[in-house]
């Protein structure tokens, strides 16, 4: 095998790397709590926060729904991660820091 089609062989796999990356990002993931249902992109970013309906919050509940919000958005992200782990299996972990 010659330089050049190792070449070939890495600017492909370069950019169908690229590629599934940028599906992720345009992908929506969804987190769930018993109280709060989170969406965030295949960027990492927070697209809409809701909270289920007829929820009567008082003062001492405060602190349940911030929980709850965190771990709609844990869940999320985990799913983002699930994703680029699926659509790029090993290749992942060597790109975490461009995702």
């Amino acid at each position: 095998m010659n330089i050049q089609s190792l070449m070939k062989q890495a600017q492909a796999m370069q950019k169908n790397l690229m590629d599934s990356k940028k599906k992720i990002e345009e992908m929506t993931f969804e987190g769930n709590s018993e109280l709060v249902t989170v969406k965030i992109n295949g960027k990492r970013e927070v697209i809409s926060v809701k909270l289920k309906e007829n929820i009567s919050l008082e003062k001492d509940d405060l602190e349940i729904l911030e929980d709850m919000i965190m771990i709609a958005i844990n869940d999320a992200i985990k799913k983002v991660d699930n994703e680029i782990n699926d659509k790029l299996g090993s290749h992942a972990g060597s790109l975490s820091s461009f995702l």
